[in-house]
């Protein structure tokens, strides 16, 4: 008879449940209609409002209904810049401003850009961090366009594909010192990301962990494990391609 280990409970317990009592909606762009692929619509931030668990402030924007008598209200990610009040305009024909959406193939060489789409239509899937921004290089003939990436990787999307003028707002955010050691002791404790402390696998007891018990600390099996291997035995070095002290000098490549 078997029994649920504790890395099992972290992913799926009652006493793990997600804190989604102040959660809102997730911000993202308006849904790929006609009229952003044809000229644009107008929008107007109500307000900006903050989210439990995320650094970046969620601005409430207020649209038009494409095609019936009413308006509806869409949360973004905020970008530097952005007050309550201010228009924005989204689609094909809307300005070069802070906070307006554009296809890629739209914006100039140059343009810093935020929450931008890696496939055409998925609402934004980059940069969408407190104070990241993605750089447009340059186009293509074939109807692509070179972004830099936050991490400096370089990748190719689409023209089709939207992104935010601007910079995602929050910047800085990680920058404030911690002052104490009570604050560090809180934040690695925290329920989610908890860092700190760390039980060593070989020091549990064998209905907790895989590697446990035994009269001496040891892990008595091997420490690699397949990737299909079932749930509470995948635990270890999984599906590891080698294993051991890594030898000879190591190439550094450059990311250009």
């Amino acid at each position: 008879m078997g029994k649920v280990i504790q890395m099992q409970r972290r992913g799926h317990a009652h006493a793990y449940r997600s804190h989604s009592r102040a959660k809102r909606a997730r911000p993202e762009h308006r849904t790929f209609d006609f009229s952003e692929r044809q000229g644009f619509v107008k929008g107007v931030v109500r307000k900006l409002n903050h989210e439990a668990g995320r650094g970046v402030p969620i601005a409430n924007v207020e649209f038009r209904h494409p095609t019936m008598y009413k308006k509806v209200r869409k949360n973004m990610l905020a970008v530097e810049g952005l007050f309550s009040g201010q228009f924005i305009f989204a689609g094909a024909k809307a300005g070069l401003s802070i906070g307006n959406i554009l296809p890629l193939g739209k914006m100039p060489e140059g343009t810093i850009c935020c929450n931008v789409e890696n496939k055409p239509g998925d609402k934004g899937k980059i940069a969408r961090r407190s104070g990241e921004s993605v750089v447009i290089i340059g186009h293509t003939d074939d109807g692509k366009t070179r972004v830099k990436l936050p991490s400096g990787a370089k990748k190719t999307l689409l023209n089709s594909c939207r992104a935010t003028v601007g910079i995602i707002a929050g910047g800085g955010r990680i920058e404030k010192p911690l002052l104490k050691a009570g604050a560090a002791y809180y934040k690695s404790k925290a329920i989610g990301h908890k860092v700190w402390p760390r039980v060593r696998c070989v020091a549990k007891n064998p209905v907790e962990h895989p590697f446990g018990g035994g009269n001496h600390q040891h892990i008595g099996r091997s420490s690699t494990v397949a990737r299909t291997a079932v749930a509470g035995r995948k635990v270890g070095l999984v599906a590891a391609r080698r294993t051991g002290k890594l030898r000879g000098s190591r190439q550094i490549y450059s990311k250009e």
